[in-house]
């Protein structure tokens, strides 16, 4: 049985899978959505643990995505992932409810520390 599970959110395909995969030799279970809206939808089907979330995507952006995240799932912990340059953005995440931003390109292990850190953040609420 895994850990926990994430839903892994970002338009990149190749970077997000290997993520995926990577992450589930460390005993967890990822799911993937490439956009915003696949997130949505995939939320729908799925209660992940805890949500990791790319700032920028084409269509619903992860500022917007990540508002209406919150409105279906409150207290999910979310991290967002931000490009050099976006760390605005990563603060106005935080302001609307994200545990924390990371700059890409992330080292697998700080991933996986940060999500552990925010899955007790979130356990203490």
């Amino acid at each position: 049985m895994a850990e926990f599970t994430v839903l892994l959110v970002d338009d990149e395909t190749k970077y997000v899978s290997l993520m995926a995969e990577r992450l589930a030799m460390h005993d967890i279970e990822a799911y993937v959505a490439n956009n915003g809206m696949e997130a949505l939808q995939r939320l729908e089907e799925i209660e992940p643990d805890m949500i990791v979330l790319d700032v920028v995507m084409p269509g619903i952006g992860g500022i917007e995505t990540l508002k209406r995240i919150r409105e279906v799932m409150p207290r999910t912990p979310v991290i967002l992932l931000t490009g050099r340059g976006e760390t605005k953005e990563g603060i106005e995440g935080m302001r609307l409810g994200a545990f924390d931003y990371l700059n890409k390109p992330i080292k697998l292990e700080d991933l996986i520390k940060k999500m552990r850190e925010a899955l007790r953040s979130s356990a203490e609420d």
